[in-house]
């Protein structure tokens, strides 16, 4: 006989692995009531609006007032605009994430505070810091101005730098957190190689990081598309010139209802599109 505590005494066989959790007993027995009912709550807090708009919609009516030539203009600005907006700050945000992540100089902490500011600053606040730095007698604008003949105001120049100046800041955080999650021993050991810090950067760390360029890119690129105040602020409200999106449903709104609805519909559509697509690709991890 074998005894209790023996090899072989169990009536099954040890395999030297703990054993598993049947997947989705534990999670759904502990979920706790306080923290349930705030949860769908919220939930229904952000879907609700949505769903809204979805029933309320003029979808008879809806093809006629897509295919105006004002809807089309105001899309496509929109979309010109944003992207233009995200290519600025990718050329202008990365290597600004990338001083923040990965060099040493007095009052970085400060800087980081700036960079961030436009998160939290009311847009049409930036859209008048804009007018009083890049305007016709703003700091800068009277002399680009009077030097170059550049007018930025009112001109759909004006809506790409509105909405970078709001969208930046998306970019820089994703991309200075990325930067500090990345090792940098892979630039060391570049560096040890022969490899100058530029080329380093560009031929290690840019690969490592660009999943979090990407993620940033496409955050950046969706606040530049909804973006509103700043861009009425500094650029107006012109059809086919500074008239994109959000202001075109902003204008509808006051006139026609059921416009409005309908623009807004296809916003919302094209910023699904674009984030779904995207996210499944760059923002889910591996």
């Amino acid at each position: 006989m074998t005894p209790l505590g023996e090899p072989g005494a169990a009536t099954a066989p040890r395999t030297g692995r703990p054993r598993r959790r049947r997947a989705g007993t534990g999670g759904r027995r502990g979920v706790p009531l306080p923290l349930l009912l705030p949860g769908v709550l919220a939930l229904a807090f952000l879907l609700l609006p949505l769903l809204a708009l979805l029933i309320r919609a003029p979808w008879r009516s809806l093809p006629d007032q897509l295919t105006s030539t004002e809807v089309w203009q105001a899309l496509q600005l929109s979309l010109v605009s944003a992207t233009a907006a995200t290519a600025v700050s990718l050329v202008l945000g990365v290597p600004l994430a990338w001083l923040l992540a990965r060099t040493e100089f007095p009052g970085r902490g400060f800087v980081r505070a700036l960079v961030t500011l436009p998160l939290v600053l009311p847009p049409v606040v930036g859209g008048v810091a804009l007018l009083l730095a890049l305007g016709r007698n703003g700091v800068i604008g009277q002399w680009l101005d009077s030097w170059f003949g550049i007018t930025l105001p009112f001109t759909t120049t004006g809506v790409v730098v509105a909405e970078a100046f709001v969208a930046m800041p998306f970019l820089v955080i994703s991309v200075e957190g990325t930067l500090r999650a990345a090792d940098p021993r892979y630039e060391e050991a570049a560096a040890t190689l022969g490899a100058s810090r530029f080329t380093a950067f560009r031929r290690v760390t840019l690969p490592l990081i660009a999943p979090g360029v990407a993620a940033g890119a496409v955050l950046a690129w969706a606040r530049a598309l909804g973006e509103f105040g700043a861009t009425i602020t500094f650029a107006g409200n012109f059809p086919g010139r500074t008239q994109t999106m959000p202001l075109a449903v902003y204008l509808a709104l006051q006139d026609d209802p059921e416009a409005a609805i309908s623009l807004s519909l296809v916003l919302l559509a094209v910023s699904i599109t674009v984030l779904a697509g995207l996210r499944d690709r760059w923002m889910t991890p591996s």
